[in-house]
């Protein structure tokens, strides 16, 4: 039983990934009108990743934050933060939710895109919001382990896999004998069972299904790295920022208090997790909720950026100044 529970669970979310799901809804700006009333509603299109995180998204938006600022959002499914700048650059998205790791490089081609706020970070301490899984008869017991490993990360080149080589080095394994493979978070327990990959990193509620069936954790790479690093950052393009500031701000205002909503109703996004990952409210209750805030003061990404270049990622840092802008 808990076998085909779990498969629902991720045929559900899978098919979430690959169909164009939205949401709409509606809430505040600097000074939001009553229920948006008198107010001209204007569309946004959102990329995020259909993962438990996009929660308080999806709360906020039940709850109606964005409309009360005139905002009709548009939830548009990703697969990373990467993956969304193309769409951001064409303008077929307005804003994205992702890893700061795509911004970074977008910044270093001069590409005009700009992190305006924080969405989510991990915890310092205690169990983390993703981590490397293994099965439970893998033989995988420690980062150590994952050298001479296949290992899923959702987006290659970014912070998982660099913060899970870092953590290999750090506990005594050759992270550069570990083979990086780009799989989506919905399929990574599916290539764990086929054996086309040893290890995958997931966050929930992919980890809680895959540890829940018999897995087990390895380890928590932001946590043994960065403590505290942002799991996911809210951007958009320097051209957007100039040609509309009203809607850039009101959109930020918006994303702030929907955070903000988050932090201090855990029950509700809980609900939407369960709602739009179509999971059972057992396991939407079992999640582990990042940090929800806009603050960067102490997303860590500088951090990211310069062990970045200590593996090689990327040949410089890039500037801070035009990167991350703080609305």
């Amino acid at each position: 039983m808990k076998r085909s529970l779990i498969a629902l669970g991720l045929m559900t979310v899978s098919a979430l990934a690959l169909a164009g799901c939205t949401d709409s809804a509606a809430l505040p700006s600097s000074a939001p009108s009553e229920e948006g009333e008198g107010m001209e509603m204007r569309s946004v299109r959102v990329a995020a990743l259909p993962i438990a995180e996009t929660g308080a998204l999806w709360a906020a938006i039940d709850e109606g934050i964005f409309e009360e600022y005139g905002l009709d959002v548009e939830v548009v499914p990703a697969q990373g933060g990467a993956q969304a700048i193309p769409a951001l650059l064409s303008g077929d998205i307005d804003f994205a939710i992702g890893q700061p790791f795509g911004p970074i490089r977008a910044d270093l081609q001069d590409l005009g895109v700009v992190i305006f706020s924080n969405y989510a970070s991990s915890l310092a301490d205690g169990t983390d919001v993703n981590s490397v899984v293994a099965l439970g008869d893998s033989g995988i017991a420690g980062p150590a382990d994952l050298a001479g490993k296949r290992v899923a990360v959702n987006s290659l080149g970014a912070a998982g896999d660099l913060t899970i080589r870092k953590a290999v080095d750090d506990a005594g394994g050759d992270s550069s004998t570990v083979e990086f493979v780009e799989v989506g978070f919905p399929d990574a327990q599916a290539q764990l069972e086929s054996g086309n990959i040893d290890a995958a990193w997931v966050p929930d509620p992919f980890r809680g299904l895959i540890v829940g069936g018999g897995g087990v954790e390895v380890v928590a790479p932001y946590q043994a790295t960065i403590p505290g690093l942002t799991v996911l950052t809210n951007f958009t393009t320097q051209a957007l920022m100039d040609s509309d500031p009203e809607l850039v701000a009101d959109y930020a205002a918006a994303m702030s208090d929907a955070l903000e909503f988050a932090a201090q109703n855990e029950d509700l996004v809980r609900a939407a997790i369960a709602a739009n990952l179509e999971i059972p409210e057992e396991a939407a209750a079992a999640i582990v909720l990042p940090d929800f805030t806009a603050d960067l003061g102490s997303a860590g990404i500088e951090e990211l950026a310069a062990l970045a270049v200590e593996y090689e990622y990327i040949d410089a840092e890039p500037d801070f100044s035009r990167l991350v802008q703080q609305q």
